[in-house]
């Protein structure tokens, strides 16, 4: 998928954007608050709804607009579509697809798949379990369909379990009916994994084999229970912790993917430019993996490239992003930095933008030489 139209309007300080990107590499400069990083946290929540810097939407509604407006013309195939959002100060968000109303977030994500490398994403080796877990599960949604309809029913079921075990009595029928459910989905949802992570993990090594010499790296999945046991029976040995805690310890939802170094993580022994590059070779082989398993290739935003990698790792991941063949996204403060990595790339078709006080307007093609 690529965006051949993008439509921002009353988003942050962008008052009304309308860009012709490149199918391929995309390089927006500015001033810090020019608006830059805006332009990526529109692609974002056009995905999924919300952007990747914040859950809130009332921060992106323009000062004084009670709503703010996207638009996308999407590409995929030999066929083109359009991707519309609107969203109220009030909490009010409306979809479409095609100019037909789309009923879920998830639905809107299948449609346009994003990347994002920023500088959270570097978090993902010392950050907590939950990061990792929804870096795995992204790769999961959309290459396995049966994942996200058990993952969305293991939550209400959860939910449903967690409420019971708060209770002063629990009638053991009612939370056998729900122990039931819970068991059935959380195996699907460790099955799913399970084979993403097959397939993930020779792509992420024979990337990191080639560019970097970090003998020993290795992938680490643990399924959220005691693998030496069923889950049924560790729902049942677990039941009165659980109770006295009012929660369930374990389950799909306390899985993990750590990352490690001659059996050490990677976050302990790695100095920081080595960290990010390993985090870097982790989004783009999941972009590898989705190309593979499906039809499309996902859109990558990489916000403030030159600050987060020196100029050697800058070049592998570069080269990385060049070898994916996608759409990319890239903002950097400073022009020369950012075009230095790509001028000498004459076969890649590059566009440049320049973002100041909230207008963002293209560069000709002769500024890139």
């Amino acid at each position: 998928m690529t965006l051949s139209r993008l439509g921002i309007h009353t988003l942050r300080n962008l008052e009304a954007v309308n860009l012709r990107p490149s199918p391929r590499i995309n390089l927006i400069y500015g001033e810090n608050g020019s608006g830059k990083t805006s332009v990526l946290e529109a692609i974002h929540t056009l995905s999924l709804g919300r952007s990747f810097r914040s859950h809130k939407h009332k921060p992106l509604i323009q000062w004084e607009r009670d709503r703010f407006t996207l638009f996308a013309q999407v590409r995929h195939g030999g066929a083109e579509f359009p991707v519309g959002m609107e969203r109220h100060r009030n909490g009010d968000v409306s979809f479409k697809v095609s100019g037909k109303p789309v009923g879920s977030v998830a639905e809107l994500a299948s449609v346009l798949p994003v990347q994002v490398i920023d500088a959270h994403t570097f978090l993902l080796l010392e950050g907590s379990p939950k990061i990792r877990r929804q870096f795995m599960d992204w790769l999961v949604f959309h290459v396995e369909p049966s994942f996200f309809p058990a993952w969305k029913n293991a939550q209400r079921c959860l939910k449903q379990r967690n409420s019971l075990l708060r209770r002063d009595r629990i009638e053991p029928s009612e939370l056998a009916v729900w122990d039931r459910e819970l068991i059935e989905l959380t195996q699907r949802i460790h099955e799913c994994r399970l084979r993403c992570i097959e397939l993930f993990e020779p792509m992420f090594l024979s990337l990191l084999e080639a560019f970097i010499p970090l003998p020993g790296v290795s992938i680490s999945y643990t399924r959220g229970w005691d693998k030496s046991k069923e889950y049924q029976q560790v729902l049942a040995d677990n039941f009165e912790r659980d109770r006295q805690l009012g929660y369930t310890q374990s389950g799909s939802h306390r899985a993990d993917l750590r990352i490690n170094v001659e059996g050490q993580p990677a976050a302990d022994v790695l100095s920081r430019g080595q960290q990010k590059l390993v985090v870097c070779a982790l989004k783009i082989a999941q972009g590898y993996v989705y190309a593979q398993q499906t039809t499309g290739q996902c859109i990558y935003l990489v916000d403030d490239l030159p600050a987060e990698l020196d100029a050697n790792h800058r070049a592998t991941l570069v080269e990385w992003l060049e070898r994916l063949n996608t759409q990319v996204f890239i903002t950097g403060v400073e022009r020369e930095p950012l075009l230095a990595d790509w001028r000498d790339r004459a076969e890649v078709t590059t566009k440049l933008f320049h973002v100041e006080h909230g207008t963002v307007s293209a560069e000709a093609e002769s500024a890139l030489q």
